[in-house]
Formats: C-alpha cells, sequence, structure tokens
C-alpha cells in the first residue's frame, strides 16, 4: 500500500504560546492493578463495565492520529493506559509508530508507561520493534506496603524482574514513585539507596488529584521539597540543568556521581506553563489537559471517512484554542476543582 502523502507542516502554538510537542496515547482502560491513587477497588470492582473493544481505537486509527500529530511538531509519543501491556500485540503498534517520521526525517521518541507486571516476559519484543523507553511504576520496595498499595498482593520482586528484563533487552528504564503521606513515604530513602549507582532514573511524583475516586486530599501530598531534604541528608544532592524546555521532572544528581533522581512537583510547583502534552483517551478524544473535564471526539471523524488534511486542522483548531493551566490556578486558588461527576479518570486518559 502506498504512503499517504504528506501534510503541511505546521508548528502549533495554543493561547499562551506553549508549543505542541508530546502525545500520550491511552491504549487500554484496563489494569491488573488496583492502585488507591488511581483506580481503587471500591469503584473499579468485578462488575465494572470497561470499555468494549469496538469503542477503542484500532492501532491504525492510533497510528494515523499519531502521524497527523507528528507532522504538527509531536516529537514523542508515550503509550499509557490503564495497563498498557494487557493490550494484545502492543509491539506491532510501536513498529508502526517507529516507522513515522517527523517533518525533519526524524523517528519520533516513543515510550511506555507501566506497573511492570508483564515486562519481564514482554521486554525482548517490544524492544525488537524499535521500543527505546519505559517507565516502570513502583512506588514501595517493601511488600507488604506494594500490595496494600497494589491492592492485588502483587509482590516488588515480580516488578524488579520486569525492570531487570528491560534492561538485559536493552531498554532505558525510569521508575515512578507515586508519594502519599501516611502510605509510603517512609520507603523514600530506601528507594533513592536502592537505585543509586544503576542506570535507572527514578522519580518522585507527588500525589496528584486526578479523577473523582481516588479520595485525595492535599495533607497526603508530600511536597518534592520534603522528599528533596530526607534524601539530601543522608546522600547529598545537586541540581542539574533540563534536558529540555518543558521536562516535568526537575533533576538532581548525587554528588558523587552515583546516578541521577527527579522530583515531579505537579502540586507544590505547577509546570504548566511549559506543558507542551496533547491526550487521546483509549476511545479516541483528543484532551488537552491531564485535569480535563471533557474530550474532543476524533474517533467519530475518522470512522465517517474524514480527510487526513480534515483532521489535521481539527487537531490543531483544538491545540490553538488551548488556555488550560489547571494545576497553576488551583495552587493560586483561583480555580476550584471539578465536580466529582465531571472529572475524568486518570484509567481513561493516560498519566
Amino acid at each position: 500500500m502506498p504512503a499517504p502523502p504528506a501534510l503541511a507542516v505546521r508548528r502549533l502554538d495554543d493561547q499562551l504560546g506553549r508549543p505542541l510537542r508530546d502525545l500520550r496515547i491511552s491504549v487500554t482502560d484496563r489494569c491488573n492493578f488496583r492502585c488507591v491513587y488511581c483506580m481503587p477497588k471500591e469503584v473499579f470492582g468485578r462488575d465494572h463495565a470497561f470499555l468494549p473493544r469496538t469503542e477503542l481505537l484500532t492501532f491504525e486509527e492510533i497510528t494515523r492520529v499519531a502521524r497527523v500529530a507528528v507532522a504538527h511538531g509531536v516529537e514523542k509519543i508515550r503509550l499509557t493506559g490503564g495497563e498498557p501491556l494487557l493490550r494484545k500485540d502492543l509491539h506491532l503498534l510501536i513498529g508502526s509508530l517507529g516507522g513515522l517520521r517527523t517533518p525533519q526525517g526524524a523517528v519520533p521518541d516513543v515510550a511506555l508507561t507501566t506497573n511492570g507486571s508483564l515486562l519481564a516476559r514482554t521486554a525482548p519484543a517490544l524492544r525488537a520493534a524499535g521500543l527505546q523507553r519505559v517507565t516502570v511504576s513502583l512506588d514501595s520496595l517493601d511488600d507488604a506496603t506494594f500490595m496494600a498499595m497494589n491492592d492485588v498482593a502483587y509482590p516488588v520482586a515480580k516488578v524488579l524482574d520486569g525492570i531487570d528484563a528491560a534492561q538485559r533487552a536493552g531498554l532505558a528504564v525510569k521508575v515512578n514513585m507515586v508519594v502519599k503521606r501516611g502510605h509510603n513515604d517512609h520507603d523514600i530513602v530506601p528507594m533513592a539507596r536502592h537505585f543509586q549507582g544503576t542506570p535507572v532514573i527514578l522519580r518522585f511524583i507527588e500525589y496528584m488529584d486526578v479523577g473523582a475516586t481516588n479520595g485525595w486530599r492535599m495533607d497526603e501530598v508530600v511536597p518534592s521539597a520534603e522528599v528533596l531534604a530526607r534524601i539530601g541528608a543522608e546522600l547529598p544532592v545537586e541540581q542539574v540543568p533540563a534536558n529540555y524546555r518543558g521536562e516535568t521532572s526537575t533533576r538532581w544528581r548525587y554528588r558523587d556521581g552515583s546516578g541521577e533522581i527527579g522530583m515531579i512537583s505537579s502540586v507544590t510547583g505547577a509546570f504548566c506553563h511549559s506543558c507542551s502534552r496533547a491526550r487521546v483517551s483509549t476511545d479516541g478524544k483528543l484532551f488537552t489537559c491531564l485535569f480535563a473535564t471533557s474530550g474532543h471526539d476524533l474517533r467519530t471523524m475518522i470512522r465517517t471517512g474524514c480527510t487526513d488534511d480534515a483532521l489535521a486542522e481539527t487537531m490543531a483548531g483544538i491545540w490553538r484554542q488551548r488556555t488550560d493551566r489547571y494545576s497553576e490556578e488551583r495552587g493560586r486558588s483561583v480555580r476550584t476543582p471539578p465536580a466529582p461527576g465531571e472529572r475524568v479518570e486518570m484509567s481513561y486518559i493516560g498519566g
């Protein structure tokens, strides 16, 4: 089949001058964990109705949306969920995305966020398909704490096995730890010590008010400054420059040269001013903010026969009208959080 004609290249800036550079795509709303800050079992129980397969974007539809986004300036594509490795034959999608090219002829950076439970057996195929990087969610090294947070009695050792398998396969690995006061904050320094001296970059994420089901409270947020102080008291660190404009994590390295950690301060140090990320939900809605209350339906356009140019113009129009800065407004107390019924769950839109 011949390749579709090249789209016109147009850099997209939103109303606040932020370019579109990153696209996060949720490939499934299903997950085999029931993490208390994302998919609590009380809400996502055995009788929870997940999206039927026919409502999910196909790999071909995802690739088409990504191709249009890349033509508009997207350089980084991240596959999320739910747990993306539950999506059958995900390596085929990675291969398709690896065939895209930026207007400058470069291959877009394709990455994956996972809970690591299926990584040990899928890492070789993912790497062979062209995946370069994975981010693994791991909130504690203590089995009792980790099992309480994932709420399905999944042991730490199996996630660590997945991380090891990913490294053996040649994937670069980052680990994300969501820190929740009174739940796992006692593991901050042990986590830092465990990954110190390895190629793995550990990032600490402030517990966020995403969705309507995680019972978020400000007093359960451990500010990044406190996390950094706890680590620095035992393992001296110094800040290093960002890798690129709009990077969500501030970077810190151990002064003895034994590795790097990151701080994602999405509550106490919001980075809306440089946010360059759009998100596509499992069923093909385009969201311009993690905290958005509604998305724009691309799936219907695609399935009713729109052209690539029409899809590109629609996506461009959505981004150009973007004014989102929820976290900054919430931090300044000038924004009332959405009502529970209006919030979009992280498992649907991706992290």
